[in-house]
């Protein structure tokens, strides 16, 4: 029984993004239980944040019981990993640093007839990071949203992520996951709170007792985070990193792809969890076969096989196209969070394809090596929202501040171009602005 859901496109060039696998979602249930996490938090504070952990997370913490991690806690957690899990992370922040400090976007000023202008880049001055612990708890994702943000000049970094640590002998322990925790040591969180869920952004955005509020939250989780981070963006309580809904992969491969790396390549991002969207874009009918046959192949010696299953079942599908040129249309159509590309000349095919989180160009570049930090950011726009944003990067924690300074001279030359601005728009008093500086009064009339 094939593995992937096929959709035929052969001889239709139309618009094919409504045909294209996303995942169902409930949102109107999960709006309305997000909105109520959200007024609990905001006027309840801390107190929410334990009962709503009680409830979410079946962690009972009492009045005195502190949901900041202790200094002694992480610590500890930082002992507890093994040394080759502390080199990795080490060499993520490096290659994770040597990146984003070459995408940091550099102030600028000039002069144009007189006048002095340009734009200032200014780091917020908190910002809050989330860091999934369910599923597959994601240490990655505390370096990937505090190595930019570091650069960026932050002054302080807070992160919340879900108590679902294990002790030693693999007991719930009542903090959060070790490797979690570690990651946060070594990259230098200020401060690590053991909250999870749509709460866990309302605290940062609001604050409360035991929690600062913060100018932007970034990093990935699950839809309430997500709906969460949409609502208050919209109160004008916070910045974000746009919409982080399940993982998504797309590969556009032609009969020259192996199919066994395209096979464990889709396998590999549905161990996420059962939402992932795979997505095969191909011209070539034999390639699905033999895909097909690995994908059998595969998946019984995968330990999360059925999650992995239940997301191929899902969303796994496989465009089958007229030819490259048609691939690089349904590609653009889906702008996936991440999009692989194997094909001959695969540079040259992953240059025409406009909107993308991140591009994997040619074989040897597997998605797994952007999830733990080859480099570029594994925060990634989903669900479509690559054709108009990116992913996270140093820019992400930057404010762009336009300045302008004028002098007496360069303002009584642009004058004449503003006064037929103002009487178009009938605003008067901004012409009267302009002319109260002036005792003569400014040139007016013809702006030619």
């Amino acid at each position: 029984m094939p593995r992937l859901s096929l959709l035929d496109l052969r001889g239709d060039r139309s618009d094919p993004r409504e045909r294209l696998p996303r995942p169902g979602t409930d949102l109107t249930s999960a709006r309305a239980g997000v909105d109520a996490s959200l007024a609990a938090v905001r006027e309840h504070g801390d107190t929410a944040l334990r009962e709503l952990t009680a409830r979410f997370d079946a962690l009972e913490l009492g009045p005195d019981d502190p949901l900041v991690v202790p200094e002694d806690v992480l610590d500890d957690a930082v002992d507890r990993i093994d040394d080759r899990l502390t080199s990795a992370f080490r060499r993520a922040i490096d290659d994770l640093h040597w990146f984003h400090e070459r995408a940091m976007p550099q102030a600028w000023e000039d002069e144009r007839d007189g006048a002095r202008m340009g734009v200032w880049f200014n780091p917020v001055q908190r910002a809050g990071l989330y860091a999934p612990g369910g599923n597959a708890p994601l240490p990655s994702s505390v370096l990937m949203g505090a190595v930019p943000a570091r650069i960026a000049g932050v002054e302080e970094l807070v992160l919340c992520t879900p108590p679902t640590g294990v002790d030693r002998q693999g007991r719930r322990d009542g903090w959060p996951d070790a490797g979690i925790l570690a990651a946060a040591r070594l990259v230098g969180i200020d401060q690590v709170v053991r909250v999870g869920g749509a709460q866990a952004v309302a605290a940062m955005a609001y604050g409360t007792e035991s929690v600062p509020r913060v100018d932007k939250v970034v990093g990935p989780g699950n839809l309430y985070v997500s709906l969460a981070k949409q609502q208050l963006v919209a109160e004008g309580r916070i910045g974000s990193d746009g919409y982080a809904g399940p993982t998504e992969v797309a590969i556009v491969a032609d009969g020259t792809a192996d199919a066994r790396i395209v096979a464990s390549d889709l396998i590999g991002q549905c161990e996420h969890d059962e939402m992932v969207v795979a997505l095969l874009i191909t011209a070539d009918a034999d390639l699905v076969e033999r895909v097909e046959r690995a994908l059998e192949e595969e998946l019984p010696a995968t330990r999360h096989r059925e999650r992995i299953e239940t997301a191929l079942a899902g969303q796994g599908t496989v465009a089958l196209v007229d030819d490259i040129d048609h691939a690089v249309q349904v590609a653009e159509a889906f702008a996936a969070e991440h999009l692989e590309v194997q094909t001959a000349d695969a540079r040259k095919v992953a240059e025409r394809i406009r909107y993308a989180g991140t591009t994997f160009i040619g074989a040897w570049s597997p998605v797994t090596i952007g999830d733990y930090g080859a480099g570029p950011n594994h925060t990634l726009p989903t669900s479509g929202t690559a054709r108009f944003a990116g992913g996270l990067t140093t820019s992400s924690f930057l404010v762009p501040v336009n300045h302008l300074e004028y002098d007496h001279e360069a303002l009584r030359r642009l004058a004449p171009h503003i006064e037929p601005f103002a009487d178009a728009e009938d605003l008067p008093a901004h012409w009267r602005a302009i002319e109260t500086r002036f005792d003569d009064g400014p040139p007016s009339g013809d702006a030619s």
